[in-house]
């Protein structure tokens, strides 16, 4: 296990692939200690492989375990002299398919990790927050918490909670001097797209696929900075806008154009063919 020894720190929750790993590798480029956490073991020891033992520590973290979450903070703060410049909450698991047809367990665990995990992650490390000059409370949300998506509608409430937490919290915390900020990704090639989502995206577009460095590259521009939502890409931020002042204007766009309005118009023809 590796220290700090002076420098700035952060803390990532799913560290070992996709978004999260980016973020580790490029703040480890900067000079940051890292802690990277996640449930895949194997993607831990090679995180740690590759960032150098020196300069993070990895642990196994089952982020819906409160106490779990405060023995990972605390053997962070250990290692870091009791200081976190970031908290990224960054883990996160999708369920696809229409609600009345997953099963109820599986909406728990979206649920549980998508955002009680987040309350965990953010009550369990607020005090090295507090003790960290100009530190950020960062968090993942999705382009789905613009407006709610068939589909995936329990992924999208539970990143519209971690947007209206962030907002709470981004004035809250301004009583000791810690910033929070939130990141809305849209496509982005992660492991937990399902099969075929890159390869058939758009080219072009708020919805074209997005490398997961880019959310590391948000990540990095939100702790200088007191920006309270990044959107990546970019574009998002006027599907954000058009959702909140034409909620039934854009209702119908997502229902009658696009891939899930073909999603709505298969399921309707498969269900009058049974």
């Amino acid at each position: 296990m590796g220290s700090a020894n002076g420098r700035k720190s952060i803390f990532i929750t799913g560290a070992a692939s996709g978004m999260g790993r980016e973020t580790a590798r490029l703040f480890r480029g900067k000079g940051w200690f890292v802690g990277g956490y996640d449930q895949n073991l194997d993607g831990l020891k090679s995180l740690e492989a590759e960032l150098g033992a020196d300069n993070c520590i990895v642990r196994r973290l089952d982020v819906t375990d409160k106490r779990d979450f405060e023995k990972a903070v605390a053997e962070f703060g250990a290692a870091t002299g009791g200081k976190m410049d970031i908290l990224y909450n960054n883990a996160g698991i999708g369920a696809g398919g229409f609600f009345d047809e997953q099963p109820f367990e599986d909406v728990l665990k979206v649920v549980h990790v998508n955002f009680i995990g987040v309350l965990n992650g953010i009550h369990s490390a607020i005090g090295l927050l507090k003790a960290t000059p100009n530190s950020l409370c960062f968090t993942t949300s999705s382009s789905s918490a613009t407006y709610g998506m068939p589909g995936i509608a329990v992924y999208s409430a539970t990143k519209h909670a971690v947007k209206g937490l962030t907002e709470a919290l981004s004035i809250e915390f301004r009583r000791f001097g810690v910033r929070a900020a939130d990141v809305l990704p849209g496509l982005i090639d992660t492991p937990i797209l399902p099969p075929g989502a890159v390869e058939n995206a758009p080219k072009e577009g708020m919805f074209r696929a997005i490398p997961p460095v880019e959310v590391a590259k948000a990540v990095w521009e939100a702790y200088g900075s007191d920006k309270l939502h990044w959107y990546v890409p970019p574009e998002l931020a006027e599907l954000d806008k058009a959702a909140g002042n034409m909620p039934e204007i854009v209702r119908e766009q997502i229902a009658t154009t696009g891939p899930i309005a073909r999603m709505l118009q298969e399921a309707e023809t498969a269900g009058k063919a049974e």
